[in-house]
């Protein structure tokens, strides 16, 4: 049976969102800027990370997986669903749960930058930098851990736990 571990509560999410709203808010103030959520697992985070800031935004969502039902990436990264908003000259900001290898991350930037976006950047729940295969830059993040397989908020485990509101460290 798995067992949880708490590493973030409620009210630590909350803050650290909050905190992050406020840079964002305050880095784009007076441009358009457009969130992309990395579906499935950003959703929660993004939604909250939207009500927090204080500049307008457009909100779209693109689908990439590469981890399927196991603990680690396969390394396969599949394009579910495509963005159906117009980037072009605009201010993107990629919303993600959870950067861990990179991969990921690295081929859903590739796929924007083909859209001639202003610019381009990442901003993550958990920035998980142990098993970093691929340089790439987090501009902003919440929170940053070292190893374990993180479940809640959105983040899951072949489907389960997404539900739950505070972040924890799966033991199976």
């Amino acid at each position: 049976m798995p067992e949880l571990y708490e590493v973030l509560s409620k009210e630590d999410i909350d803050k650290k969102v909050a905190a992050v709203a406020r840079r964002i808010s305050s880095d784009f103030k007076g441009s358009e800027l457009v969130m992309i959520g990395v579906l499935k697992g950003s959703f929660v985070f993004l939604s909250d990370l939207a009500r927090q800031l204080t500049i307008p935004v457009k909100i779209d969502f693109v689908g990439v997986s590469s981890y399927g039902d196991d603990v680690a990436s396969s390394g396969r990264i599949q394009l579910n669903r495509e963005i159906g908003i117009d980037i072009k000259e605009k201010n993107i900001l990629v919303v993600e749960d959870i950067v861990d290898t990179g991969i990921t991350m690295n081929y859903l930037i590739d796929y924007l930058k083909s859209f001639n976006p202003l610019t381009i950047s990442i901003c993550t729940m958990i920035d998980k930098q142990q098993r970093r295969e691929s340089e790439i830059r987090i501009d902003y993040a919440c929170h940053e851990i070292k190893e374990g397989f993180i479940v809640g908020y959105g983040l899951d485990y072949a489907e389960n736990y997404r539900h739950l509101p505070e972040l924890y460290h799966l033991k199976l």
